[in-house]
């Protein structure tokens, strides 16, 4: 019996010892991205961009795929991401939606049910008129929205008290506006905010940069500011800053990358180190220059930093206009 014992302890050891050595490394499976959007917004735009490089640059050795999750301003790509909890092999793009919707209790959970691994690229909101609008300048726009708040209607691609709402809001806070007066029109796409635009239904749009190149470029609209810090280049290079219109604001749109709460500390080491060889490469290079996107590479570490001050600031704000819940 003692020596039946013996070789059942072996057995067992050998078994386990076995199971350690020939375990698969990661990445072994095939890899979805999701947009938790429609195709042609910003969250498909990134998540293509981004299995575009891997694809081209040959940096993930298994096959991947980009699944559009679109719903609830993000809420279904975040309650897709909650049934994937201990996938490993499950990546997510968002933006300030996440930190949005957490706090205005439309998303199904916290944002700190996701696992950072990235944050890869900063967009502005940019302010389009169109190109026939008796508003030539920002400063006109504004001196008629203080004028009366209630007339001068927006537009934007994400629902009441998201990105699009919230950019134009904190600007008009800080020329003394009222954001409450303000009239907003929400639709599910930048696509249909523009078309409503272009149809004179509202006066302007509240948009990403990225998502109104093909309109500037068009010569259909009219960017009247950018919530950059300082002036960009390329098509937007002519057009002013909110601040050099006198109104001290900047509004961020970061973009970054997640896993499910269950990624294993080497899947999220891999990918750190993996996306961050990607920005270095020509395909990432392009696309920053084509969607007009900046870099701003920070590791899982500072993303999460990064993510806990967003919090806090969009609290405030969402405090102030009474959607904080």
């Amino acid at each position: 019996m003692k020596r039946l014992a013996a070789v059942l302890v072996a057995l067992a050891f050998v078994a386990s010892f076995g199971a350690q050595v020939f375990a698969a490394p990661y990445p072994d499976k095939p890899l979805e991205i999701i947009a938790p959007a429609n195709p042609g917004g910003g969250f498909d735009a990134l998540a293509r961009a981004i299995n575009r490089a891997l694809e081209v640059e040959k940096l993930y050795p298994q096959p991947m795929s980009v699944v559009n999750k679109p719903g609830g301003g993000g809420a279904v790509g975040f309650a897709y991401m909650q049934m994937k909890a201990k996938d490993s092999y499950e990546m997510i793009v968002f933006s300030p939606p996440l930190i949005i919707g957490n706090l205005n209790g439309t998303f199904p959970g916290k944002y700190t049910e996701l696992k950072p691994i990235a944050k890869l690229i900063t967009d502005y909101q940019v302010f389009l008129v169109k190109a026939d609008s008796p508003y030539k300048t920002f400063k006109d726009l504004m001196d008629a929205v203080k004028k009366d708040p209630g007339a001068v209607k927006f537009a934007g691609g994400s629902a009441a008290g998201n990105m699009d709402h919230l950019a134009f809001c904190k600007v008009a806070k800080a020329a003394g506006v009222d954001p409450a007066k303000l009239v907003y029109v929400a639709f599910s796409g930048g696509g249909e905010a523009m078309t409503t635009l272009l149809g004179g239904n509202v006066s302007f749009v509240s948009t990403g940069v990225g998502e109104a190149l093909g309109q500037l470029q068009a010569g259909t609209v009219r960017a009247l500011a950018v919530t950059s810090p300082e002036r960009r280049s390329g098509v937007l290079a002519s057009v002013p800053t909110v601040k050099e219109a006198g109104i001290n604001v900047t509004y961020e749109v970061w973009r970054g990358v997640f896993g499910a709460s269950g990624l294993t500390k080497e899947a999220q080491d891999y990918w750190v180190k993996t996306l961050k060889k990607m920005t270095t490469t020509a395909s990432w290079k392009d696309s920053l220059e084509k969607m007009q996107w900046v870099d701003a590479f920070a590791d899982s570490a500072a993303f999460t930093k990064f993510l806990a001050d967003e919090n806090t600031s969009y609290l405030a704000l969402m405090k102030d206009l009474g959607l904080a819940k």
